[in-house]
């Protein structure tokens, strides 16, 4: 899975990247430790438009009638992605890409403290997370509300060695397909990525808390 993840990148630099044009709600960066529920950055293309639209992580499926109505769906899961009545229309129509610039993911220490690392680009380069949207409109009649998930396939042998799922990343040439700009088959994006992709670094513990911030979240642990 993936349950907190970093994004350094600022909006000018992200609407170069992605040619995309920024929304004006955008979320602060950066943020060394973006939890659940809170309001992320997505990339989505409407007629080949890309734009850069805040969304709450955290997806809520169009029969819940509260925010907390179900569970928490922050992943969904590749292998079962288009038959899951919440995710299927999304996944065929309104997919999206998350931009982040890392992630963490936690073990087990013998005494069964966890343990978390940091995951990113050996080159620390921008990452892409493959995602999925929906706009939820509360039951009061309320401003819709734009949510996604981001989603995560079988670790490859290299993460797996922390934790057995991970996200789907893709690169910039897979964009177009995923945003559908180019037309089908984005199924085939769904796949772990290569196994020199990520480098892992075991970081402190301050970041188990949520609410923990700052660059130093992210520094590897020497002792």
């Amino acid at each position: 899975m993936c349950g907190r993840f970093v994004l350094t990148m600022p909006v000018d630099e992200m609407a170069r990247l992605f040619d995309a044009v920024p929304s004006n709600d955008l979320p602060p960066a950066p943020n060394y430790n973006i939890c659940p529920t809170t309001a992320i950055t997505t990339v989505t293309s409407d007629g080949g438009q890309r734009r850069l639209r805040a969304m709450r992580w955290g997806f809520l499926p169009n029969w819940y009638t509260s925010q907390a109505d179900g569970p928490l769906l922050i992943n969904a899961r590749a292998e079962t992605i288009a038959d899951k009545p919440a995710f299927r229309s999304a996944c065929r129509t309104r997919r999206c890409l998350i931009p982040a610039s890392g992630f963490y993911e936690w073990t087990k220490g013998a005494d069964g403290a966890r343990l978390p690392w940091y995951i990113c680009r050996p080159d620390g380069a921008p990452l892409a997370f493959a995602g999925i949207w929906q706009d939820w409109t509360p039951n009061d009649g309320g401003d819709p509300l734009s949510t996604c998930a981001i989603v995560t396939t079988a670790a490859n042998a290299a993460m797996s060695a922390i934790h057995h799922r991970m996200p789907v990343i893709l690169t910039g040439a897979d964009w177009p397909l995923w945003l559908g700009e180019a037309g089908t088959g984005a199924a085939r994006l769904m796949r772990p990525g290569p196994e020199d992709a990520l480098r892992m670094t075991r970081v402190g513990t301050a970041v188990n808390s949520n609410r923990a911030t700052g660059h130093a979240l992210i520094a590897p642990l020497t002792n």
